[in-house]
C-alpha cells in the first residue's frame, strides 16, 4: 500500500510563507496527477492545486500566483509553496495521488495523505 507523509504545516501570520512536503513510501512516477486538497471545519475538501506526470499544473482562482505546486519523483516527493498566506488559507491540507485518464476521469487507487494543519493568523 502507498503511504503519503505531508508535513511543513504549522501557524504563520498573514503575508507569511510555509512550504508544505508530501513524502511517498511508494515511486511517484506511478501516479500522473498529484494533487493537494484543503478541508476547514464545516466545508468540504476543495482542490487547492494539481500536477501531472508531465508538469502540467492548475489551480485553484484563490490561490493563483501565491502558491506553486511541484513534484520529485526521484525523492519520491510532491511540495506546496504558499505564499502570501491569507486568513482564508487556514485548513487542513492533504496531499493525493492518483492516476486520471482524462482531466476529470480518476481510475485505480486514490491515495491520501493524513493531513497537516496550516493556520494563518490576522
Amino acid at each position: 500500500q502507498v503511504q503519503l507523509v505531508e508535513s511543513g504545516g504549522g501557524l504563520v501570520q498573514a503575508g507569511g510563507s510555509l512550504r508544505l512536503s508530501c513524502a511517498a513510501s511508494g515511486r511517484l512516477f506511478r501516479f500522473n496527477r498529484m494533487g493537494w486538497y484543503r478541508q476547514a471545519p464545516g466545508k468540504q475538501r476543495e482542490l487547492v492545486a494539481a500536477i501531472t506526470s508531465g508538469g502540467t499544473t492548475n489551480y485553484a482562482d484563490s490561490v493563483k500566483d501565491r502558491f506553486t505546486i511541484s513534484r520529485d519523483n526521484a525523492q519520491n516527493t510532491a511540495y506546496l509553496q504558499m505564499n502570501s498566506l491569507k486568513p482564508e488559507d487556514t485548513a487542513v491540507y492533504y496531499c493525493n495521488a492518483r492516476n486520471f485518464i482524462s482531466a476529470t476521469i480518476p481510475v485505480g487507487g486514490d491515495y491520501w495523505g493524513q493531513g497537516t494543519q496550516v493556520t494563518v493568523s490576522s
